[in-house]
């Protein structure tokens, strides 16, 4: 998460960016699929000499089922939320790793921003107006997502109030 805090015409500017984590680096990666990799090779290697040959087979389709996990995994890292304000308006900005953008724009004096909880424990924001609602920041923790919360409310007021 990102924030910056120039100000525009007296004004400080919100503008949050929300990515999802990844633990495991590029680094760690290679290393950990170095070790798969070495420990399936060695392991069809002895069953290919106890007689049962196919078993290599397998063994390297699990190691490419890794690797094909983490590869879908990393490409999903690649989404990015942006809240803004702009002018009067809450922005909500969503860029797809493929790179689609989707934008939501709603009235700073009549948005309202809540969390929610699904009834299997998954969290997200909503914010809402006039009939219309969108749900953001799904993949963040639920204190990341109080945080936010509490910034976006923080930076909504500050917006409303008289100069």
């Amino acid at each position: 998460m990102r924030q910056g805090g120039e100000t525009t015409a007296g004004r400080r500017r919100f503008d949050l960016v929300m990515a999802p984590h990844r633990s495991l680096g590029p680094r760690g990666f290679w290393i950990l699929m170095a070790v798969v990799s070495a420990i399936g090779f060695g392991a069809g290697i002895a069953f290919m000499l106890a007689g049962a040959w196919p078993v290599l087979g397998f063994l390297g389709l699990d190691v490419a089922a890794i690797y094909l996990a983490f590869h879908f995994s990393y490409r999903a890292a690649g989404l990015r939320e942006r809240l803004s304000l702009e002018n009067d308006d809450l922005v909500l900005a969503r860029r797809y790793p493929g790179g689609r953008v989707e934008r939501w724009r709603f009235p700073a004096a009549w948005v309202r921003v809540q969390a929610c909880e699904d009834e299997d424990g998954r969290g997200r924001l909503t914010l809402a107006s006039h009939g219309r609602e969108v749900a953001c920041a799904a993949f963040l923790s639920p204190g990341e997502r109080a945080e936010i919360l509490a910034e976006v409310r923080r930076a909504l007021h500050r917006r409303l109030q008289p100069s």
